[in-house]
């Protein structure tokens, strides 16, 4: 029988899905979809065989457990591709591994199998999709939330060391006068931030070609400020005026100037924030070098998830690094983070050179 074979040879199944998964060129598969997923995918499949009878087509209760799966699936990281692509390994690997062993199903059983994996593919599509819109709901209003909280709480203070400058009591050079830097600067990278949010989420991006010095110049203008305002050292190497990429430039900027101030929030004062940019082959790397003092292990994919924070500094909303990439992947680069354990983490954007 269909369903015995498969408890019997689960972990022979397991290896050889796992194969497959390995071979593929697209989606690439990940450590987590490997080692939990496809053990995952065939617990369900089996799930999904044990409550279809022998003679008949999947009952109700299969989409019901399938889209439930596919909402977990969700939770765990897996993308649709993943969910389509894994059921249907797992499916060819029953198939090819009942060849091997000269086990021969009959045709009831063969389209069962085959009305199971259309409807899991369906039903777990079904279920991740209308959990991953919900997930995208929540995470837009509470975008909305952190955005007006932060750029009130900036405002407020600008408009409080306004004030106080006004009455003429204290000097424009002192902590007021910082603290009114300071606020104007969080404002100017709230705003920044929302506007390349809205520049990816319509498309209307448009690459040009970008001289590389004259682009950091610009960026260090802006950073200098922030850096002062921070008591931190911003050293920013010389840059060889005929490199150029082709790229958005305000996302390009938005993605350097993202990671310069994640830099300084996590910097401590008196530290020091580098922004270096040199040749690899016909690429170019922009690095950002902070001294944050280094992440745990394993803990740096997390960085780019949107709302992660770090640090002791809480403000923000959290987006910066995830604008980064999103922005970086935009214009047709990629983005890395280096861990030096007990120093710092280097930031590097890699372009390919215009020709």
């Amino acid at each position: 029988m269909l369903l015995d074979f498969i408890r019997e040879n689960r972990a022979e199944l397991i290896r050889v899905a796992r194969e497959k998964v390995r071979g593929r060129s697209a989606p690439r598969p990940t450590d987590e979809e490997l080692e939990t997923g496809i053990p995952l995918f065939l617990s369900q499949f089996t799930d999904l065989l044990a409550v279809t009878k022998a003679s008949a087509t999947p009952s109700p209760t299969l989409g019901a457990g399938a889209n439930a799966h596919g909402v977990d699936l969700l939770r765990r990281g897996f993308t649709i591709a993943q969910v389509v692509h894994d059921y249907g390994d797992i499916c060819e690997a029953i198939t090819e591994l009942a060849i091997v062993k000269n086990k021969q199903f009959s045709t009831p059983e063969f389209h069962i199998l085959n009305q199971c994996l259309d409807n899991a593919i369906a039903e777990a599509v079904t279920g991740y999709s209308r959990q991953r819109e919900r997930n995208i709901s929540a995470a837009e209003v509470e975008r909305l939330g952190c955005l007006a909280h932060e750029l009130r709480d900036q405002l407020s203070n600008a408009a409080l060391a306004f004030q106080i400058l006004k009455g003429e009591s204290v000097g424009i050079g002192g902590s007021t006068g910082a603290l009114l830097e300071r606020s104007l600067a969080g404002l100017r990278s709230l705003i920044d931030r929302s506007m390349a949010e809205v520049r990816l989420a319509s498309g209307q991006h448009k690459r040009t070609r970008v001289v590389l010095a004259e682009f950091i110049e610009e960026v260090e203008i802006a950073a200098a400020l922030d850096a002062k305002a921070r008591s931190l050292e911003l050293t920013v190497a010389p840059v060889d005026y005929e490199i150029a990429v082709q790229a958005d430039r305000q996302l390009l900027g938005s993605a350097v100037s993202n990671l310069l101030h994640n830099a300084f929030k996590l910097t401590p004062a008196h530290g020091r924030v580098s922004l270096r940019t040199r040749k690899s082959g016909d690429h170019v790397l922009i690095e950002v070098e902070d001294e944050c003092g280094g992440l745990p292990r394993g803990k740096a994919e997390e960085l780019f998830r949107p709302f992660d924070r770090r640090g002791a500094d809480r403000t923000g909303l959290g987006l910066g690094l995830s604008i980064s990439r999103k922005s970086v992947d935009a214009n047709g680069g990629e983005i890395h983070v280096e861990n030096k354990p007990g120093k710092g983490c280097i930031f590097t954007i890699e372009l390919p050179i215009a020709a």
